[in-house]
């Protein structure tokens, strides 16, 4: 699984709304989708892709987690500076290193420090390496 992550900001950037951050256009919004929807194809024709979806914005999250022995549940957003999962492609390849090879063509080459996680699934507990 190649996992791509953002920020709130990051989504309110592809909104065009104000940040600290230039806002996208409408033509590099369109170009950016362009470029995964060819992405994924040319994987899809390799036989390759999985699957793989972009995740809707932190404002449209929840977080559930336990403190003090109760749960409790926080609406999105995050502080801008934590980055949250903004979207997945999930490739069956040869190799770890394809996959790795694979993911270097989702890190944006105009964002430097930008950068992707590679992971392996595990296919069940018998396959969890802890």
């Amino acid at each position: 699984m190649i996992m791509l992550y953002g920020s709130q900001q990051d989504y309110d950037v592809l909104a065009g709304k104000p940040t600290g951050k230039p806002a996208m256009t409408p033509e590099a919004v369109a170009a950016m989708h362009a470029y995964m929807e060819s992405f994924h194809q040319k994987l899809a024709e390799s036989g390759e892709l999985v699957g793989g979806q972009g995740l809707t914005a932190p404002v449209h999250a929840r977080r559930v987690q336990l403190q003090g022995g109760a749960l409790v549940v926080t609406d999105g957003p995050y502080p801008e500076t934590q980055e949250v999962l903004a979207g997945y492609t999930i490739v069956e390849c040869a190799s770890f290193d394809r996959a790795t090879e694979i993911a270097a063509g989702l890190v944006n080459p105009d964002d430097e420090g930008a950068y992707v996680d590679v992971r392996p699934i595990e296919g069940g507990w018998d396959e969890l390496e802890l």
